[in-house]
């Protein structure tokens, strides 16, 4: 009688309510060892009795973990390959364990994933499809099954699958490439870059990006792949197998179709890709900051709010990227514009930002002289008095280091935009941080050596608030008051 019982069983846990009698009747443990049967329809009822009542129990989904019920599962997945209801009630089982942190360490002892793999690839239809994904996807959060699953071949059944489904336009398929996009972008990231696995990522790379672009877009938008924990190794493996030209091809030929969704997630791609020192290099060696600039035209803030992004992301600490942009009258010109886009925060912010950063990293006379002929020198003036401190000290540094390089360039707009009105108010105001005050003394002291300034800060009597400045609570604050007073008075 114990199949029949099973099946009751299987029925009656079908109603909410009668989930909890079953486990106070300590029904759960009764079925498990039933899981070890030879007899097909006895585990079909048994996997079906003990899934209904153990769905969404945290508690009980662990105990069955604890009591070995991943090795039954595997056992009765490698076994039956073939029982489609079987397979069926597996899977489910395994998709609703997939979660628990025991339950991936207890597969990871197995070779699950070599039967998923399997599995995936004999899937006939979406149904099928859908679950053995949420499967994969759950347990590719796990380093070692990510490695395993790569070893068990799993790139080459994803790439049939976007082959297969390239170009349909029906909504089940469409669901099936996102599916397969963002199990590739799950197995792409992590820590676990083993020989093989980095020559299969390559090859995953060419897939993905050659595919339709509802691919591309997703997986470009997940970032490349990249967390806080990982960003550099990854960023750096990624330049290395040759995923920028890939990413600039697929730019161009988007820039000329007009697809946005796929501009804005490759710049977003992009400005990851160039947060290392190393790929900075590299990226500019390769004529990745002439191509994006294709892009200025792009009247889609969003588009915009990337591009600056990514261009700032170059030049950071890079004087020759910086000099080779601080001297392009077309970009100059589409910054000042960005500058003054009010109703767009973001793009006005990154324009600043990025005014800002090619004069920090500059050396060069020619640069600063760009940016005075092409009226930027304002907004950084108005940058100084921004809500974000960082902001403030961005442009504070940049002003101080043109200042150094050229300050009789600069001086007529640094009067016109009242500079050293700005940065009194700076000083007085208690509400601004001490790096800003501190910052704001540096670029004061830069101001001294001009005649016309000089006698500005005087008359607007800055030597008062730097003498208050001089008890400040902040012992930076304090020296850089000390100091600006000194090279005030010619000392």
């Amino acid at each position: 009688c114990a199949v029949k019982a099973a099946q009751v069983l299987s029925e009656i846990a079908k109603n909410e309510e009668m989930k909890k009698p079953c486990i106070e009747a300590d029904l759960v443990p009764t079925l498990i060892p039933l899981l070890e049967s030879t007899d097909q329809e006895m585990l079909l009822h048994a996997g079906r009795a003990i899934g209904r009542i153990c769905y969404d129990n945290r508690n009980l989904q662990e105990e069955l973990v604890k009591v070995g019920v991943i090795t039954s599962l595997v056992r009765i997945l490698t076994d039956y390959t073939e029982s489609e209801p079987l397979v069926h009630v597996d899977l489910l089982a395994l998709y609703n364990l997939a979660e628990l942190d025991t339950a991936k360490e207890a597969l990871s002892k197995t070779k699950v994933a070599e039967q998923l793999v399997k599995q995936l690839r004999r899937a006939e239809n979406h149904e099928r499809l859908e679950i053995v994904f949420e499967v994969l996807q759950a347990l590719a959060e796990n380093d070692a099954l990510k490695v395993q699953l790569v070893e068990a071949g799993v790139q080459e059944v994803l790439s049939e699958i976007l082959l297969r489904l390239q170009g349909s336009s029906q909504a089940e398929d469409t669901c099936t490439v996102k599916a397969a996009s963002d199990l590739i972008v799950s197995l792409l990231l992590g820590e676990q870059f083993t020989s093989g696995l980095i020559i299969h990522r390559r090859e995953m790379f060419s897939l993905f990006i050659t595919q339709q672009v509802s691919t591309c877009t997703i997986f470009f938008a997940k970032g490349c792949g990249i967390t806080s924990q990982n960003i550099d190794g990854n960023c750096v493996r990624m330049v290395q197998v040759g995923v920028i030209h890939q990413l600039l091809d697929l730019l161009e030929k988007h820039v000329e179709s007009g697809d946005i969704s796929v501009q804005h997630a490759a710049l977003s791609a992009l400005r990851n890709l160039a947060i290392p020192v190393v790929n900075k290099v590299q990226m500019l060696e390769e004529g990745v900051a002439d191509r994006i600039q294709a892009l200025l035209r792009s009247e889609v803030p969003p588009v915009q709010f990337k591009l600056l992004g990514t261009l700032r992301m170059l030049t950071d600490g890079q004087a020759d990227a910086a000099e080779i942009l601080g001297q392009d009258p077309m970009l100059l010109n589409r910054l000042v514009q960005w500058c003054n886009a009010n109703d767009h925060t973001g793009v006005c912010g990154e324009a600043n930002r990025l005014l800002a950063s090619i004069l920090r990293h500059n050396r060069s006379q020619e640069v600063v002289k760009a940016i005075q002929e092409a009226q930027g020198v304002k907004h950084l003036v108005s940058m100084t008095t921004s809500e974000h401190a960082a902001m403030q000290n961005e442009a504070l540094n940049a002003l101080a280091i043109a200042s150094a390089i050229d300050l009789e360039t600069l001086e007529e707009s640094f009067k016109e935009s009242q500079l050293v009105q700005s940065l009194h108010k700076l000083l007085q105001d208690d509400s601004t941080s001490p790096e800003v005050k501190y910052n704001s003394m540096g670029l004061l002291c830069s101001l001294l050596n001009s005649g016309d300034l000089r006698q500005e800060i005087e008359e607007d009597k800055i030597k008062e608030t730097l003498e208050q400045l001089c008890s400040h609570s902040n012992a930076n604050v304090v020296k850089e008051a000390v100091t600006t007073l000194q090279v005030l008075r010619g000392e």
